[in-house]
């Protein structure tokens, strides 16, 4: 403190008749304080919500005819509403300013505190505002939002499914190939195990024998007729082939799993977007193989803080559109790349294309150029919805008669929110 309080107050009839009025006039209530925290004046506010908290009327006289007044039971009561150290606070650093909620029907008071004990004199005051109704729109505006922000999600993993639900017949089949050959693999492994069981069995009942050696054209003759050399080159690739079968099989599981993950309320996490793509292109890969080439041009690129599953939707969807963009046989090129902070992933298709009229809305929900029964048009205005929350962006470019580029760009870090007090 530049120096210590005296006893010297604020002294209204000192003030000119604007402040007075002001004062007076004010919706908030007023309470001054001398330099030791005790209750000078109250304005005709101060008694207004000191009433009203008490589950008392407004006096007609003082609405008719605000003033200020010696500070009384009213000034008390609501000083008697700031929480502790809220002085403290106040006294170092100038003011401090916080809420509470009093009552029943419950009120909500914004307070207000202003100390300064170096000035000459030294001053207090504290405010108190009503701010009921205000607080109320806010709760509602917060349930509002809460109940959107789930709506989005529920209609996320709608789009999620239903992207899904359009594979299926796909997905099924990438699964139905590998566990056919493992299955029929496993009818071939049945057989070599009885016909090698059946060799040992023999070999068994030679050694019984007091002179095995005279077994031996037997068991030559038994190997021959059970084709061991054959099985002996056959088994070790049916092996490896059952192996990649499952693996695949894993593979697409897990992937799935991934894609219909819900990160509902879970912070964004760095996430490998390469990997992700590879994971996608897994899913995918039945709707696209019989019509597309895939060329993919990689580049090292970091981590992205993102939701990981939510990226990978929008990847899916961008790349079933390449896909149903090109009527016979084409290509879709997929490149990434990063710098400047931020990273990129583009998919680009040797489609039709599409027009300007039709670049100028296609984000736009339930915007679509297929026929009905082929899509919701959601599907890109949540792609763009996803993006837009990760702080990033989704540029289109296209040529009719050429096809299209679909690029989208993340910041690999997510911005951190400002701390009060922060340059």
């Amino acid at each position: 403190m530049s120096q210590q309080p005296t006893d010297e107050a604020p002294d209204p009839s000192a003030w000119s008749a604007d402040a007075r009025w002001a004062l007076a006039m004010a919706d908030a209530a007023v309470v001054l304080l001398d330099p030791e925290g005790e209750p000078l004046h109250e304005n005709s506010a101060a008694r207004r919500i000191a009433r009203r908290l008490a589950g008392g009327s407004e006096d007609p006289v003082e609405a008719a005819r605000p003033s200020i007044h010696p500070a009384g039971e009213a000034a008390r009561q609501l000083l008697a509403l700031v929480p502790d150290g809220g002085w403290d606070t106040a006294c170092d650093e100038g003011r401090w300013r916080g809420r509470v909620t009093v009552g029943d029907p419950e009120v909500v008071l914004e307070i207000k505190l202003y100390c300064d004990l170096g000035a000459e004199p030294p001053k207090r005051m504290a405010v108190f505002g009503d701010v009921t109704a205000g607080a109320k729109r806010e709760d509602a505006l917060r349930r509002a939002k809460k109940k959107l922000a789930g709506t989005h999600e529920q209609l996320l993993q709608a789009e999620k499914m239903a992207s899904i639900g359009q594979l299926a017949a796909g997905v099924a089949h990438e699964i139905n190939n590998p566990i056919g050959y493992v299955h029929s693999n496993l009818g071939t492994l049945q057989e070599y195990t009885s016909a090698l069981f059946g060799l040992i069995d023999a070999y068994a009942e030679a050694m019984e024998d007091e002179d095995p050696v005279r077994h031996r054209e037997s068991l030559a003759a038994t190997r021959q007729q059970l084709d061991i050399d054959f099985i002996a080159g056959d088994l070790p690739p049916l092996l490896k082939e059952s192996r990649e079968g499952i693996e695949r099989v894993t593979r697409i599981v897990r992937d799935l799993k991934d894609f219909s993950h819900v990160e509902r309320d879970a912070p964004m996490r760095p996430a490998d977007l390469q990997q992700g793509l590879e994971s996608t292109l897994n899913i995918v890969w039945n709707d696209l193989k019989y019509k597309a080439r895939i060329e993919k041009h990689f580049t090292p690129m970091p981590l992205v803080e993102c939701h990981r599953s939510e990226i990978n939707q929008v990847l899916m969807n961008l790349l079933i559109n390449a896909g149903q963009a090109i009527d016979d046989q084409g290509t879709i090129v997929i490149a990434t790349g990063s710098g400047d902070g931020e990273a990129w992933i583009s998919i680009t298709d040797s489609g039709s294309g599409m027009p300007k009229e039709v670049i100028e809305r296609i984000f736009d929900p339930f915007y679509t150029t297929k026929p009905v029964g082929h899509g919701t048009g959601l599907g890109l205005a949540i792609c763009y919805g996803i993006i837009a929350k990760h702080n990033g962006r989704i540029e289109v470019s296209s040529t009719l008669g050429v096809g299209s580029t679909f690029r989208v760009v993340l910041p690999v870090t997510q911005p951190r929110a400002q701390a009060p007090g922060e340059a």
